[in-house]
């Protein structure tokens, strides 16, 4: 009952008039690829949703095929350049999955920049991306950018202080979620989501930073006990994300069928998928804690540790922004504005 009326939201929002297109002889057929399996909720209330909807809106002429768990080849790293070469038409990946490639957008990676909440970092990296990151997308043609909530220490020891993270080897997804897990004294170990269950059951890692939603895809709360909350905003880190679609594949559609493509691209899509952390976060939290397991919440003093703690690795990134030509205070100044923009009045 409670994912239901969680979900209301988002079915409402897809259940909105389908724009009339002509038909079309011939279906064609756009090939979506992913890491996750099709038990996650992004697969299941996300990309399917979004699916199906640009499916109806062009009158059955669009059809997206959705291969999750990276059934067409390769890692997640390589995902990107698989939509930029053309192996599939579009990709749902991180953009952190290669780490350095991508460095405007880590802004919103950096330590205690984020929104404890999905749909305003979600926002915020959507506008941020149409202004500062055309260059670094232009590879491939973006439907959408965004951000999830913030992350969730889960791991096999107790984590209560700063000193509790001294040598815990922890996954983590981004560089600069890596980087604040070093100041803080842990071991990060960077992996794919995917790969976490295995590293725990064979004691290569101590835990993982992930947010609450994806916990059940990877049966974390089977491995783990503990589970350390950031309280308030800013969070300790959020990871990034982007749809992309091969350029020459969308440069080849029928005008009217790029129409539905841009008609489901952009601000409304990228807050459609911050909802889906919104939602399925919190019933994956209470059922964690009926499970048995310990969720921890840090104190507010024990927070401002952490914070001043992980502050040179926000002003590490900022020097190598200008090694590498843009001016990353400036975008960091951008990033926390637009992030209480629309983090204003979201508790």
């Amino acid at each position: 009952m409670i994912r239901r009326r969680a979900l209301l939201p988002l079915a409402a929002a897809l259940a909105a008039p389908a724009l009339v297109r002509p038909a079309h002889a011939q279906t064609v057929t756009l090939r979506l690829h992913h890491f996750l399996p099709p038990v996650a909720n992004v697969h299941r209330y996300f990309l399917m949703p979004w699916a199906r909807k640009v499916e109806a809106e062009s009158n059955g002429a669009l059809k997206v095929q959705i291969f999750p768990s990276m059934q067409l080849g390769g890692a997640p790293p390589q995902l990107f350049d698989q939509a930029k070469d053309g192996v599939v038409d579009i990709v749902w990946t991180l953009p952190g999955n290669t780490p350095g490639r991508f460095p405007r957008i880590e802004v919103f990676e950096l330590p205690f920049v984020a929104h404890k909440r999905g749909v305003p970092n979600a926002k915020a990296v959507q506008d941020f991306a149409q202004t500062h990151l055309q260059e670094e997308f232009s590879e491939v043609h973006p439907i959408c950018v965004w951000a999830h909530d913030g992350g969730t220490i889960h791991s096999k020891r107790e984590v209560r202080r700063m000193e509790d993270m001294r040598g815990l080897k922890l996954r983590f997804p981004t560089r600069q979620a890596g980087e604040a897990l070093r100041a803080l004294g842990a071991s990060p170990i960077g992996m794919p989501v995917p790969q976490v269950p295995e590293a725990l059951s064979q004691g290569v890692i101590d835990g993982a930073v992930v947010p609450w939603e994806v916990v059940p895809s990877i049966r974390l709360a089977e491995l783990v006990r503990f589970h350390t909350e950031i309280p308030g905003t800013p969070t300790l880190y959020t990871a990034t994300f982007i749809l992309a679609m091969n350029k020459a594949r969308y440069a080849g559609l029928p005008g009217e069928l790029r129409a539905v493509i841009d008609a489901n691209s952009g601000q409304p899509v990228a807050e459609l998928a911050g909802r889906v952390w919104d939602e399925q976060g919190p019933p994956v939290e209470a059922a964690v804690r009926q499970r048995g397991n310990q969720i921890i919440t840090l104190s507010q003093a024990e927070t401002e540790r952490w914070q001043a703690a992980t502050r040179p690795v926000v002003e590490a990134w900022i020097a190598a922004s200008r090694e590498r030509g843009f001016d990353g205070a400036a975008l960091l100044a951008d990033a926390r504005g637009l992030v209480a923009k629309y983090g204003q009045g979201v508790a």
